[in-house]
């Protein structure tokens, strides 16, 4: 046998301590040894040729003798070692393997590696505009947000620090749309069976308040902003065309400068991709007319067509000339949707109503608008009110009176 290769282990007694010496040998040159604790036993220090110095314990489990590296002595201190070393110890005597339990813990991939694996899985069945947005949250917030940790390692108050620091970096709504795709990253680690169920570190964090923005606008400003689009209705008569079925549908953007002829069943809209996935839109007298009075174009599916960018109708330039003509400063064209629902509400329309108009998957988005359609309840209690007098009769009178009375009598 080479002397090169040959184990050796030679034990000696020194003082106190005991020294076992293992490693390769060459001639006398010995590359590491162990100083045994005479205090606690099965701790030890292991030196090595280089100057590097470690502290490990040695323990009997399941049979097996093994030993457990616990850190640098540069590090820990020879108090802090011995007291992992201590736990290490009753571990043992208990039938806990810390080699298995670590062991375990490499399955479970680091938050970098999983991050593309749940980006290659779930990502196809997102919208082109949904891939792009998170795209842009993943390479600004998440991608660096827990850097070298283990997916189970991350806790609450982590991803606490790291929401923080990207509410100031790049604000509060960057931060609520960055945590909610990595608290879905996380249930995702548990629906995969990665993570233990109910663990998912996201669940206590507060969202920022949104700014509530919502503008809607008056029948005053209608009639204005109506006018405005008169002036432009020669020049630009497709945009003004999409730009009036926005407001008579309460549509989204999007829905309307990306509709096709495919989408259009008569007096309704068959919306194969909006936000909140496929959706009924029906038509009104005066949005029908709109569509039915448009030309189609050979070989072009989009309803607003414009010839000049061979494209769909770009409504920027329009909504910015109409706006300042009708004095509607500040207000976005996303806000004629909200004005929508609210003229909707102040109609006495209900809120599941208005939820199927607007295409709302759940009924606490329409809730917002709660707070338009005071009238009706205020009807409902005056009807019960009076229902109520009708039932008391002549009681009513009475009782009436004579709280009058005594009313005068408390003011004498």
């Amino acid at each position: 046998m080479n002397a090169l290769t040959l184990q050796t282990i030679v034990t000696e007694e020194l003082g106190t301590a005991r020294i076992g010496v293992v490693g390769k040998t060459n001639g006398d040159s010995k590359l590491r040894r162990i100083v045994w604790s005479r205090r606690l036993p099965g701790f030890g220090t292991r030196y090595y040729a280089s100057g590097r110095t470690i502290y490990i314990v040695q323990a009997a489990m399941q049979g097996r003798t093994r030993t457990v590296t616990i850190g640098n002595a540069k590090i820990l201190s020879e108090v802090q070692a011995m007291d992992v070393a201590r736990r290490v110890l009753l571990r043992a005597q208990v039938g806990q393997n810390p080699a298995e339990k670590r062991k375990k813990r490499r399955k479970v991939p680091l938050y970098a590696d999983f991050l593309d694996t749940y980006w290659c899985k779930v990502s196809p069945s997102w919208k082109t505009s949904t891939l792009h947005t998170h795209g842009l949250y993943r390479q600004n917030y998440l991608q660096s947000a827990f850097a070298g940790m283990f997916l189970d390692e991350i806790e609450q108050s982590h991803v606490q620090e790291w929401f923080n620091r990207v509410t100031e970096i790049g604000g509060p709504g960057a931060a609520n749309r960055s945590c909610e795709i990595l608290r879905a990253l996380m249930n995702k680690a548990e629906d995969w069976g990665i993570k233990p169920e109910g663990s998912n570190p996201c669940t206590s964090i507060r969202m920022n308040k949104r700014r509530k923005c919502e503008r809607f606008l008056s029948d005053q400003e209608f009639r204005r902003l109506g006018a405005a689009i008169d002036k432009h209705r020669r020049s630009r008569p497709v945009h003004c065309a999409a730009l009036q079925l926005l407001i008579l549908t309460g549509c989204r953007r999007s829905e309307i400068t990306g509709l096709t002829w495919s989408e259009v069943k008569g007096r309704r809209l068959l919306l194969t991709d909006s936000k909140t996935g496929p959706r009924l839109v029906w038509l009104g007298e005066a949005a029908w007319t709109i569509i039915k009075c448009l030309p189609r174009h050979k070989r072009r599916p989009e309803v607003f067509y414009n010839p000049k960018t061979r494209r769909s109708v770009d409504l920027t330039c329009l909504w910015r000339d109409v706006r300042e003509e009708a004095g509607l400063h500040g207000v976005r064209l996303h806000d004629l949707r909200h004005s929508f629902a609210s003229h909707a509400a102040a109609r006495s329309e209900t809120l599941p109503m208005i939820g199927k108009l607007l295409g709302h998957r759940h009924v606490t988005t329409t809730a917002r608008y709660a707070h338009l359609d005071d009238g009706p309840v205020i009807e409902a209690g005056q009807r019960i009110g009076d229902l109520t007098e009708e039932m008391m009769g002549s009681n009513r009178s009475l009782n009436h009176n004579t709280m009058c009375d005594r009313s005068v009598l408390l003011y004498d």
